[in-house]
């Protein structure tokens, strides 16, 4: 079964916390804290495996969890780092978060790896937080939670030319006598329910993977027919090669044809049409098709033409060297807006340590990214625990930052479900 596009929820390791625990041995007089750190929690690891063509294998795994690291030890073990998780993926799989619609990673090359949901770190244990001032800490770090998100996770063919035509044109006959591909070939429409990819091999040594969509049909970019379920396959192929029936089996215009599969392709939003595309004049030895190519030639001058009757491979060797002359001039066209802007690194200003918001009636929130690390790594049973919070927030400004915007001594403070009260 060909699965193309699924949503999975991964859930990476949390970071094992840090332990609090003092040295006893009876010879080693004021021992002092002993206490190890935690294990870092396990990855989601996107990784690419060339025998895969489907995402099937996800589609009945909507949920994938990684190991948590293992708490810290006595005698300053670290306590053990969870399991990262591989999920083998096709050649040519995106991966974006599903909220955002974020692009995390663009698998395009064998092998290639992408950390998709990082684990938590591990807390640091009581032996870190030793002092002269305070030789006997009784408090460890906690783990930090690891990623918890959506994907939306898509396989794009990466193919270097794209067969585009109405049904039943001769697009899967032509794959089958240049390639070593074997599509189900028939005489009725939507005969291809997926896409066939095959590897074509020009006399001259030269050779590009070329892909069979299914037929587009007026309307396809809005959804119809099956047009819009793989017209993201074409958005990595860079030459177009559009089959024709110029013979007019079914009744239709071939220049209206043309026309309106170039309308679909403008109308989608990889910008398509920008793609050089080389036309295939098939079915020439049906009656009428040599009228139906000269008026054809007559309206698009400029357009490159190979007539061809691809059932007995006539004509299209023509149409193979000029795909492989054309791709060795073509770059890969973007389909990312970072690719887009030609942007390979983006300045971001830094993001402030927090924000303050004021809701009302005595209430504020303290919200930001080192706020939300130091709460989570915070284990508010424990006393000592509590001040050094108390010490760190205050240290990142967090008292100021309240008074200024007006908050007052015995206002309430909430971080993320917890309410604290303001005091001096």
């Amino acid at each position: 079964m060909f699965i193309d596009q699924v949503k999975v929820h991964l859930k990476a390791g949390n970071g094992g916390n840090g332990l609090v625990a003092f040295r006893r041995e009876a010879h080693v007089p004021l021992g002092g804290p002993f206490g190890g750190d935690g294990g870092r929690g396990g990855d989601i690891i996107f990784e690419v495996d060339t025998n895969k063509s489907t995402l099937l294998d996800l589609r009945y795994n909507r949920l994938i969890k990684a190991g948590n690291g293992e708490n810290g030890k006595t005698k300053r073990m670290h306590g053990a780092d969870g399991a990262d998780v591989y999920i083998r993926v096709p050649l040519g799989t995106v991966v974006k978060n599903d909220e955002t619609g974020a692009v995390i990673a663009d698998l395009k090359t064998p092998n290639q790896r992408a950390i998709v949901a990082q684990g938590g770190k591990g807390g640091r244990g009581n032996y870190h937080f030793k002092t002269s001032r305070n030789p006997a800490p009784e408090y460890a770090e906690k783990g930090v939670e690891g990623a918890d998100l959506t994907v939306h996770i898509e396989l794009k063919l990466l193919a270097d030319v794209g067969l585009v035509g109405f049904p039943s044109v001769g697009k899967s006959t032509l794959l089958s006598v240049v390639t070593a591909a074997k599509p189900e070939i028939a005489e009725y429409h939507f005969t291809t329910l997926v896409p066939n990819l095959g590897v074509v091999r020009v006399p001259d040594g030269r050779s590009f993977v070329m892909a069979d969509l299914p037929g587009l049909i007026n309307g396809a970019s809005e959804g119809k027919g099956l047009g819009i379920q793989f017209l993201r396959h074409i958005e990595r192929c860079r030459v177009i090669m559009h089959v024709v029936d110029m013979g007019a089996v079914d009744g239709r215009d071939p220049l209206q044809d043309y026309e309106d599969i170039n309308k679909e392709l403008e109308s989608y939003h990889y910008r398509l049409m920008e793609r050089p595309q080389i036309v295939i004049a098939n079915k020439m030895d049906m009656e009428g098709a040599e009228e139906n190519l000269k008026r054809f030639r007559e309206k698009y001058p400029d357009v490159s033409v190979h007539p061809a009757c691809t059932i007995i491979n006539e004509g299209l060797s023509k149409a193979l060297y000029e795909a492989a002359d054309l791709l060795e001039v073509t770059p890969e066209f973007p389909i990312h807006e970072q690719e887009a802007k030609g942007v390979l690194y983006t300045f971001t200003p830094k993001e402030a340590d927090f924000t303050v918001v004021n809701n009302g009636n005595g209430k504020w929130t303290l919200q930001g990214p080192k706020i939300d690390r130091l709460f989570e790594q915070t284990d508010f049973e424990s006393e000592e625990s509590v001040i050094r919070f108390g010490s760190k927030l205050h240290e990142l400004g967090v008292d100021e930052a309240l008074m200024e915007k007006g908050c007052r001594y015995g206002d309430y403070v909430a971080i993320r479900d917890f309410e604290f009260v303001f005091e001096e």
